[in-house]
């Protein structure tokens, strides 16, 4: 190894350690709680240094008797309390745990209902995005450009925001049911949402994924030959046929890139069953259980399950439906020529993507709608009876609704920093060195995409157990979650930078592989430092994509949901999203305020999502790939 190589190797150890601590030592904290198992055992230190391990017989106010665990020595000991200096559990290897979820018949359709949402909101998103993917690589119709931008709305709102809206609309008493029962369709209304709304969630998160599938869709598409279809049509095939044998094959490794988002996603979803108040799903399952995770091991076994499955349903797809990439030889010289679309055809397409859109934002508009409403006035009707601004006032003087966007704002910013100084750090890495271990680095940088959130929040409540931060460890309090005294703040901001750091790494990455590295290398050969070379040409020279990337990652912090709903249980920590969770279920006015508070996170993140469109371009959906 070159000399010159050692503070890159030294920059490498380091962030290689980063993720060992707040990504892999999480994920493994959950994994190994579920195969552990707390026996009726003590591990006993004595403060002369002796340690004695055995179960407990009976204890007094000065004395406790200990039936050794070690048959070779004397079975029974009795220890002097002041002699004591601490007492551990013994935790032992056990497949109880995992197989009790799969025993008990609760927890077992739990699993079962999560994984048929993440297949059928997958599917529906297949359905609803694939065939925009190619009219928009295909064609030219009116309104293209306006529709391409539109159909990336439904990502400006998390779903389970949304299902305030799809409760107005679809429930027994609103706004659809209203509407048959007034043209005397039905008498009765129909339960749309159905018994904790199954269906309803699959719509709802469908349509707010779908986005992801097209971005990866038209990214696979717009790299195709087409030399290689124009052959196919000259052979004679249909475009049926040519689709199914030629451009399916070819684009499928990127639309499973998509379909891995969208399936680990939705499997894991918490927010949206929560709003539905659907209880038989393994993500609300796994939350009712997490003041438990100090007594129970239950909990850390449903969530170490759920890693697995989405794991294993993640090579299952890639061996069967991945498939490998192809070469395309002929792209750079060879243009795809669009078909102009006019008339009715041109109608059609553009009709096609409004109805899309429409259906996407229906939830959206049904939050905009109770943001407006006058409590009680939205009942057995089609639309709010009076309107009134007032919930976005209270939505800004609420002590609930303005600590918790104050907090946000502060972990999101807290966060994006962190982001920023990591992104380019490991973006320089892959990209400007040849390092061994940039692959590596690579791939963690990536991880938390493919990762459950449910399961790294899981992780990081598990962290706050354990040492240094448990009971009677150095660094007690320093985070602490389901203590009298939570202190969260440092493990939220941890948790939204790991959470949201592949979009500033994709978007650093590829600024710097739009830009020459021989003006670095110029100032190096002037004398600069590499440090001075890079924070004064290079950092320069991709602050749009910088800037990208950290707009992404600060809105869709601002609104993440599985970490600030399990790691912030005080109300003076609560993040916007977990505010917006407890004020839909506070009688009276909490669902308006809370669709307020939607509102103004939907309008946040869609500037943010405009702005790094524009500054990534086609390159936005490479964000979204793992």
């Amino acid at each position: 190894m070159r000399l010159r190589q050692l503070p890159q190797l030294t920059l490498m150890v380091g962030l290689l350690a980063i993720f060992a601590v707040f990504l892999l030592y999480p994920i493994w904290l959950t994994v190994q709680g579920g195969f552990e198992s707390i026996v009726p055992l003590q591990q006993v230190r004595l403060v002369d240094g002796q340690r004695h391990v055995g179960q407990v017989v009976s204890r007094t106010d000065t004395h406790i008797v200990l039936r050794l665990d070690d048959s070779s020595v004397e079975p029974e000991i009795s220890i002097e309390l002041d002699q004591i200096a601490d007492t551990r559990p013994v935790k032992r290897f056990t497949l109880h745990h995992i197989i009790s979820v799969f025993q008990d018949a609760s927890l077992r359709q739990g699993l079962i209902t999560a994984f048929l949402v993440a297949v059928c909101t997958t599917i529906l998103c297949f359905f609803l995005a694939l065939p925009l993917a190619l009219l928009a690589a295909k064609f030219d119709f009116p309104g293209k450009a306006a529709m391409s931008s539109l159909v990336l709305v439904p990502l400006i709102l998390p779903p389970f925001v949304g299902a305030i809206g799809l409760h107005h609309i679809l429930g027994r008493t609103g706004s659809v049911n209203t509407l048959l029962m007034n043209m005397g369709l039905i008498e009765n209304g129909i339960d749309f949402i159905g018994r904790g709304g199954f269906w309803a969630i699959v719509i709802i998160e469908a349509l707010h994924l779908y986005p992801i599938l097209y971005l990866n869709a038209t990214a696979a598409l717009a790299n195709l030959d087409p030399a290689l279809e124009e052959a196919a049509e000259n052979l004679g095939a249909s475009r049926w046929r040519r689709f199914r044998t030629v451009i399916l094959p070819l684009i499928r490794p990127g639309l499973f890139a998509g379909a891995t988002i969208v399936f680990i996603w939705s499997f894991t979803e918490l927010g949206t069953p929560l709003m539905f108040d659907y209880q038989v799903i393994t993500p609300v399952q796994i939350f009712n259980g997490i003041m438990e995770m100090d007594t129970s091991r239950q909990p850390y076994a449903l969530t170490a399950i759920m890693l697995f499955s989405a794991v294993f349903f993640y090579i299952l797809g890639k061996l069967v439906f991945g498939g490998r990439a192809y070469a395309m030889y002929a792209k750079a010289s060879v243009q795809s020529v669009t078909t102009k679309l006019t008339g009715i055809k041109g109608l059609l397409a553009a009709g096609g993507f409004a109805l899309v859109i429409a259906l996407a934002i229906t939830p959206h508009f049904g939050v905009i709608l109770a943001s407006l409403t006058v409590e009680g006035s939205w009942y057995q009707s089609v639309l709010p009876a009076a309107f009134t601004t007032e919930h976005y006032t209270n939505a800004l003087g609420h002590s609930l609704a303005i600590g918790s966007i104050r907090n946000s704002l502060f972990y999101a910013t807290c966060a994006v920093l962190i982001d920023i100084l990591l992104g380019i750090m490991i973006g320089y890495l892959i990209v400007r060195t040849r390092i061994p271990g940039r692959g590596l680095l690579d791939s963690l940088s990536m991880l938390p995409l493919a990762v459950p959130g449910l399961v790294m929040a899981f992780g990081y409540v598990a962290m706050t157990l354990r040492w240094p931060f448990g009971k009677g460890d150095p660094l007690e309090g320093w985070i602490d979650v389901l203590g009298a005294e939570p202190n969260p703040i440092l493990l939220l901001i941890i948790a939204y930078a790991i959470r949201r750091l592949p979009y500033v790494v994709r978007a650093t990455v590829a600024g710097l592989q739009q830009t020459s590295g021989e003006l670095e290398e110029a100032a190096l050969s002037m004398g600069a430092s590499r440090a001075r070379a890079i924070r004064t040409i290079t950092v320069p020279l991709i602050t749009a994509n910088l800037i990208a990337g950290g707009l992404l990652a600060f809105s869709f912090a601002m609104l993440e949901v599985s970490d600030s709903l399990i790691l912030a249980q005080r109300e003076e920590h609560f993040p916007i999203t977990k505010a917006i969770y407890v004020l839909f279920e506070r009688l009276g006015d909490g669902q308006y305020i809370a669709s307020a508070m939607g509102v103004w996170g939907m309008a946040l993140l869609a500037v943010t999502l405009v702005g790094a469109s524009i500054m990534m371009g086609k390159k936005m959906g490479a964000i979204f790939r793992v």
